[in-house]
């Protein structure tokens, strides 16, 4: 797919599927924004990448960061085609009970909180412009408990109605919202939910886990009209159906 001339903005851009998402848009020609809190990381993936890509430090939970973030994108670049809102924590892991409410507040910022940012920042830009492409990264737990992950559950849950929410408002003003839930990638999330040892996912082998740049070319394939049917929804990568149409199998 050609993404030459296309701005894509990426959240939490500094390792995972983020990191791989920015070299796999801009392998395809496109401009690419990374943000994250990690501001050595990024610079270091923008050095590589080239001329065509910036980094800015940016924490999603703040709504100025953000908004400053996609505005200096568009003075940049002149424009901005497609957001991804991928920055997310799965922390505190842990019983309801006995977990810290701040760090479970904080979980639900970053998650959620940080999506509807960049969905608001971002959304009279692309209606203005006449399209756009916004993609949020959602989870199986947004759509069923998991034990030990009562944050991430609800605040995955709530990026999911988020979308669904966005779609129905901005779908016939031109703008493609939908949601990709990865299934387990071998990222450094993965090692922390592995190091908790609650719930069956933390037993996983490594060996099962997916590589980062499989939900990365996904993220790309999602930009095309071949995935218009899934507007509104969350596309899983756990179904083989989706991966033949990805081209990973």
């Amino acid at each position: 797919m050609n993404m030459s001339g296309k701005t894509v903005l990426i959240t939490g851009a500094s390792r995972g599927i983020g990191a791989a998402a920015a070299r796999v848009f801009a392998d395809a020609g496109a401009n690419v924004a990374l943000i994250a809190r990690s501001t050595a990381d990024i610079s270091a993936l923008a050095q590589e990448i080239g001329e065509r890509a910036i980094a800015i430090p940016c924490d999603v939970s703040k709504y100025i960061d953000i908004s400053a973030a996609v505005a200096t994108t568009i003075a940049t670049f002149g424009q901005l085609d497609v957001l991804i809102n991928n920055a997310g924590v799965v922390d505190p892991i842990g019983h309801l009970q006995d977990t810290d409410p701040e760090k479970w507040g904080q979980t639900i910022d970053i998650n959620l909180k940080g999506v509807m940012y960049g969905l608001h920042a971002t959304v009279p830009g692309m209606i203005a412009q006449g399209g756009g492409t916004i993609i949020n990264i959602s989870s199986g737990a947004a759509h069923g408990p998991v034990e030990g992950w009562s944050a991430y559950c609800s605040s995955k849950a709530g990026v999911y109605m988020l979308t669904r929410a966005a779609d129905l408002e901005c779908r016939d003003k031109g703008l493609r919202i939908m949601g990709l839930s990865p299934g387990t990638v071998a990222t450094q999330m993965q090692r922390e939910i592995k190091a908790s040892g609650i719930n069956p996912i933390s037993q996983l082998d490594w060996s099962v886990h997916i590589p980062p740049e499989w939900p990365a070319r996904t993220l790309l394939w999602m930009c095309s009209a071949q995935a218009d049917a899934y507007l509104g929804t969350d596309i899983s990568l756990r179904e083989d159906a989706i991966r033949a149409k990805v081209g990973l199998i």
